[in-house]
């Protein structure tokens, strides 16, 4: 098992302590939380001190262009890519994800996509529709514990999605 960075659990404290701050959570609701984030020993046991609030989402938006993310950035608790005519490139092998589970959203009308995992990463593909491509997933399906799961859903309508781990 993998001993949990302190980035994650100082971010899981943010979220808890802006919660409390928008009025969310009040006081043994905050002391509970932030008790649990400060014990935790894995991504696991972090996700239920968070999962109930809001969630963090980036939405990047493009009509003809590619969106592409590689290298060391940081990966949101839910990324939606919505592009009339262009793709998508998200590698997500060198980047910090302070999260268990990644939820993408695709809206891609003519363009393709391309999703790399961290090695031992699960993905769920369940939830994309595409009316002329096709889905093709080569990563595990049911989440693994300790693990990144990504869950992608939405609709290429003329592109093809596929999601792999990175080549070593």
């Amino acid at each position: 098992m993998n001993a949990l960075p302190d980035v994650d659990r100082e971010r899981a404290v943010e979220l808890v302590q802006q919660a409390y701050a928008d009025g969310r959570l009040d006081p043994a609701e905050l002391e509970r939380r932030l008790e649990r984030a400060l014990t935790a020993t894995s991504a696991r046991d972090l996700e239920p001190v968070v999962a109930d609030l809001p969630d963090e989402v980036v939405r990047l938006t493009t009509t003809g262009g590619r969106v592409t993310r590689a290298g060391d950035w940081q990966v949101p608790r839910r990324l939606i890519v919505d592009s009339e005519y262009g793709g998508a490139r998200l590698d997500l092998s060198r980047a910090h994800v302070p999260y268990g589970r990644v939820d993408i959203e695709l809206r891609l009308t003519y363009g393709g996509a391309v999703i790399i995992l961290p090695a031992g990463a699960s993905a769920n593909t369940d939830g994309v529709r595409t009316a002329w491509g096709r889905v093709a997933c080569k990563a595990p399906g049911r989440p693994r514990p300790d693990t990144l799961h990504v869950r992608v859903t939405g609709e290429l309508t003329y592109g093809r999605l596929t999601v792999r781990a990175a080549r070593r």
